[in-house]
């Protein structure tokens, strides 16, 4: 999957980088972007994405439409995105109109679990025990092979836990894949761990990677709460950790920020899944990096050199989720509190609406 031919020019301040999607993720490259003196345009489809405070130009469209996938390709040098689920159709499209970078096949690939795991698994790394289920007899008999407990997902379109279903046992079969509305699935068994781990890392065009510390995540009802930097985990675990990202990486003749999520067994780390993108496990990167995920992204999709991705403080991010963005002038006041904002008018239950970096010497 790699290439030999030499890495394009890169774009230099006063070019565009052209972002699908408009969310906080989108706003954060905006960003950093700007700092380097380089404009974005978005393409979203929202009235009033919360990215389109700090971008250049808004291009309201679905990101299927002809006309504003020609509008994006027209104003941008390379195009980039926010989330993983992005039609791989418009990413296709727009590709061969102008760069787009990570390339659709890393897109492709982490949007479909059945094809993530099989990538993972060829790639010699761990994942927990799988297995394409297609219906509920197809799932009681995945449960006898692989036993129980177990996780049945989507395996499209899934995130921050919408999409899967708990089996404590093979009677659950039944209710757990009508959950699902009989969506092509993937049944994962359960692994047991001591704790989640991410490692955020970049590869520019020339091929240089550079990876962050990796750091532990907790979360509940499927949402991320907070992140830990470092990760309590030994050296060994840590280089286990990079390397994998970036085996990850060079297979995919990847460009960009990835987010590479583990589980931490007695055994060793298990891939759980890739995130082709920026990540919210990254954010403490802002605060505690000289260089962080965001800039490290702009710098890779323009064919800048990578910047330095060390950790030059001890760092834990909470997420304020919904209503807890509300105490944003108590947050304010706290001296031990950076706090990050995302501009989001309404702040729905389970909403990211901003996050809260406190700080302390690296240990």
């Amino acid at each position: 999957m790699t290439s030999d031919a030499p890495a394009p020019s890169p774009i230099g301040p006063g070019g565009t980088v052209g972002i699908l999607g408009g969310g906080q993720l989108a706003r954060m490259l905006a960003m950093a972007a700007a700092r380097l003196g380089l404009r974005t345009v978005i393409l979203a489809p929202e009235a009033e994405p919360c990215a389109g405070d700090v971008a250049h130009h808004v291009i309201r469209a679905d990101y299927g439409d002809p006309a504003g996938q020609a509008a994006l390709a027209a104003a941008a040098d390379v195009i980039t995105y926010e989330f993983e689920n992005v039609p791989v159709e418009a990413a296709r499209a727009l590709e061969a109109l102008a760069p787009v970078r990570p390339g659709p096949l890393a897109l492709d690939m982490a949007q479909d679990r059945l094809t993530e795991k099989d990538f993972l698994s060829g790639l010699g790394l761990t994942t927990a025990p799988y297995r394409a289920v297609a219906s509920a007899a197809e799932l009681e008999e995945a449960m006898a092979d692989h036993g129980a407990p177990g996780i049945l997902k989507t395996r499209r379109l899934g995130y921050d836990g919408k999409g899967q279903a708990r089996l404590a046992g093979p009677g659950d079969a039944g209710a757990a894949f009508a959950e699902l509305a009989g969506a092509p699935a993937i049944l994962e068994g359960f692994v047991t761990f001591r704790r989640e781990i991410s490692v955020i890392a970049a590869r520019g065009l020339s091929g240089e990677v550079v990876a962050y510390d990796p750091v532990e995540n907790a979360h509940k009802a499927g949402i991320l709460r907070k992140t830990t930097a470092p990760a309590p985990i030994s050296m060994t675990r840590r280089l286990d950790a990079v390397t994998a990202a970036g085996k990850i990486l060079r297979a995919l003749d990847y460009v960009g920020v990835i987010g590479v999520e583990f589980f931490e067994t007695d055994a060793g780390l298990v891939v759980n899944e890739i995130a082709p993108r920026v990540h919210n496990t990254g954010h403490w990167t802002l605060d505690a990096c000289p260089v962080d995920q965001f800039e490290q992204h702009v710098r890779a999709v323009c064919g800048w050199p990578l910047g330095d991705g060390s950790r030059h403080s001890d760092a834990v991010m909470d997420n304020l989720i919904g209503a807890e963005a509300e105490d944003w002038s108590g947050l304010a006041a706290d001296p031990t509190a950076r706090l990050h904002l995302y501009g989001k008018g309404e702040a729905r239950p389970g909403r990211k609406m901003g996050h809260v970096t406190r700080l302390t010497p690296r240990g």
